[in-house]
């Protein structure tokens, strides 16, 4: 065990006291490696977060690999940390690790893949609701993805349905705002700091979803948002759902990523048709021709799901 990890450990908690040692060890994990590093994950499964801590900093412990190394001992500061940890204060979010009583255990499934802790604004009781749905699609909606978004999401929530989605333009922010205006409740899981809304465009909806539902990332505050982490966010969007319903998505859309999430994970996946020379509904079509997606037309055949 070297200085650095144990320094790290002991000057967090000095300063943070309602933290335990493993959610601080969770803390300093999810600032220094990407999102679903399987390495780390592994680690923390067999031996612990603050144990796979101290191993990635002792250059003498050869249960971590010189590539795991490689990637979190650059990304490591303190100050970094204790800044994410002052900025959740400011925004007042909550970190629900696997001792949290609302930690939602569905994403264990991920396994080695599992997020190390989620950062929350808003009601973290959400997380645990049983009957979640995830309404995805494409940012490019047209005219009719959204109104069939909006019909499916208000009739889940009139049957006592969560919806869950990922925030962005188009499908996502429709099935948000649907499920607000019937009064229901929704998760926006983003891909960055949960400090920093994104899309800035969605600033307003993403305050709504704070006071009626909850924001969440598996990313500390400060976080920018990359490509890589959207996709990474897919697979919680995935694992935290009973299923997976596109309701619109072109042919390489990434909600058809949040799909195969969702089969690997052996939750149920649901698509809307579309028009057959609609390309916004490409993806929708390959999804039940090619990977056996349920043909959704209606609220009842999405609660079937």
């Amino acid at each position: 065990m070297t200085d650095t990890s144990t320094t790290a450990l002991e000057t967090i908690h000095q300063q943070h006291h309602a933290l335990t040692v493993d959610a601080i060890a969770r803390v300093i994990l999810s600032s220094v490696l990407e999102p679903g590093d399987s390495e780390a994950g592994k680690l923390v499964n067999t031996i612990g977060a603050a144990e796979t801590v101290r191993v990635i900093f002792d250059a003498d412990d050869d249960r971590a690999s010189a590539q795991l190394r490689d990637r979190a001992r650059p990304r490591f500061s303190i100050g970094g940390i204790e800044q994410a940890l002052r900025a959740a204060s400011r925004f007042g979010v909550t970190l629900v690790t696997p001792e949290h009583p609302h930690w939602p255990t569905r994403v264990d499934d991920l396994g080695e893949n599992a997020p190390h802790a989620l950062w929350v604004r808003g009601n973290t009781e959400i997380l645990t609701d049983v009957k979640t749905t995830a309404i995805v699609g494409a940012r490019a909606a047209t005219g009719y993805g959204e109104h069939i978004t909006m019909e499916i999401a208000a009739g889940l929530v009139d049957r006592g349905h969560t919806i869950a989605s990922g925030a962005a333009y188009g499908i996502d922010g429709m099935a948000h705002r649907a499920a607000l205006a019937s009064g229901g409740r929704t998760v926006a899981y983003l891909a960055g700091g949960v400090d920093r809304f994104y899309p800035s465009g969605h600033d307003a909806l993403l305050t709504r979803i704070v006071e009626a539902g909850a924001v969440v990332s598996e990313l500390p505050c400060g976080a920018p948002p990359t490509k890589w982490r959207f996709l990474q966010r897919n697979r919680i969007i995935a694992a935290n759902s009973g299923a997976v319903l596109v309701t619109e998505a072109g042919f390489r859309s990434g909600s058809l990523n949040t799909a195969s999430h969702a089969v690997a994970l052996g939750r149920p996946v649901g698509a809307v048709p579309g028009p057959v020379t609609s390309a916004a509904s490409s993806g929708t079509h390959r999804l039940i021709r090619e990977h056996g997606a349920t043909l959704v037309t209606n609220t009842d055949e999405a609660a079937e799901l």
